[in-house]
């Protein structure tokens, strides 16, 4: 459910819908409006912030129910999946099924799943800024920064969800002895060049999540659109420097140059190609140091999967 509610913000950001909801109702907001007087409603309130008269310009009711339904039925799953995570989580530790350590875990990915439901509306209230309308080159769309967080937030917790559940399956198959040789392998994880590469795997996956996040920053200011070709951009391998660190970011403050790397649509995007082919040439070598060494037949699986996905 959180690689399906990850795709369809996706979705839901591509076809421009995610402000067409102008209120955060995680209860009320649940039902569908049914009839043409609260579509009408719905309507007449979108119409009263700037993406209707920038974006959607003149968007028919009939338009309006469909964008309306992307950003519905997004935040639907995550209401859903609220219901899917926590009923079971208190009946299991109602029982007394969950260890003190499996508690702290539960409690821990239940409360980070809260805090991505109020992290996607203050994202969405960003974008809903009625300056935005005040300004003739704004364009209403939501904070970059925002945005990154509501996705960084959304990966932590899919993370989460995937280790504490492969580390309680693996526990399993070890109390009911369905692991061949486990003493085999534990001296294997315990091999000095095998405990090297699992660090270096580990900060090439924080490696890969910069650069995603960094994705996300490109996907916020519509950077993607500026610089349409690859590997040059423009006249050559990066735009100028005037370009890439201009004054204008700054706000008037020349000590805050800075922006330019989170702000400046042609750095952000030369910074995420850049982030992208390191990442790249990072995994391919690791993926060449671990072919040589001798990993179970599942992991060796999983590394040739991580070369062919990093492709």
């Amino acid at each position: 459910m959180v690689f399906g509610i990850i795709v369809w913000g996706g979705l839901t950001r591509l076809t421009e819908s995610g402000l067409s909801i102008v209120e955060w109702a995680p209860i009320s907001g649940a039902k569908l409006p049914t009839s043409d007087a609260a579509w009408e409603a719905e309507f007449e309130k979108y119409k009263q912030f700037p993406e209707y008269h920038k974006v959607h310009i003149g968007i028919t009711l009939d338009d309006f129910k469909k964008i309306y339904f992307m950003e519905w039925f997004h935040r639907n799953i995550g209401r859903l999946f609220g219901v899917v995570y926590l009923v079971p989580a208190a009946y299991f530790v109602s029982k007394g099924m969950v260890s003190r350590a499996g508690i702290a875990k539960m409690g821990g990915l239940g409360l980070l799943l809260l805090g991505q439901g109020a992290m996607g509306w203050y994202m969405v209230s960003s974008g809903l800024e009625k300056e935005l309308g005040e300004h003739p080159d704004a364009v209403p769309r939501v904070s970059q920064y925002r945005l990154t967080s509501h996705l960084s937030l959304a990966y932590l917790l899919y993370a989460g969800l995937s280790l504490y559940g492969w580390n309680v399956f693996r526990a399993n198959r070890l109390a009911n002895r369905r692991v061949a040789n486990p003493e085999v392998l534990r001296a294997l994880l315990q091999e000095p060049a095998v405990v090297s590469y699992r660090r270096k795997i580990t900060a090439a996956t924080l490696l890969v999540g910069t650069t995603c996040m960094s994705g996300a920053m490109v996907a916020g200011l519509d950077a993607g659109l500026i610089y349409n070709e690859f590997p040059t951009m423009g006249l050559g391998i990066a735009p100028p420097l005037s370009e890439l660190w201009n004054q204008h970011f700054a706000r008037g403050d020349p000590s805050a140059m800075w922006r330019n790397l989170t702000e400046n649509p042609a750095t952000v995007q030369l910074g995420h190609r850049i982030l992208a082919m390191t990442t790249f040439f990072t995994l391919s070598a690791l993926w060449w140091q671990g072919r040589r060494l001798p990993l179970p037949r599942a992991a060796r699986v999983t590394l040739h999967a991580m070369y062919g996905l990093a492709w």
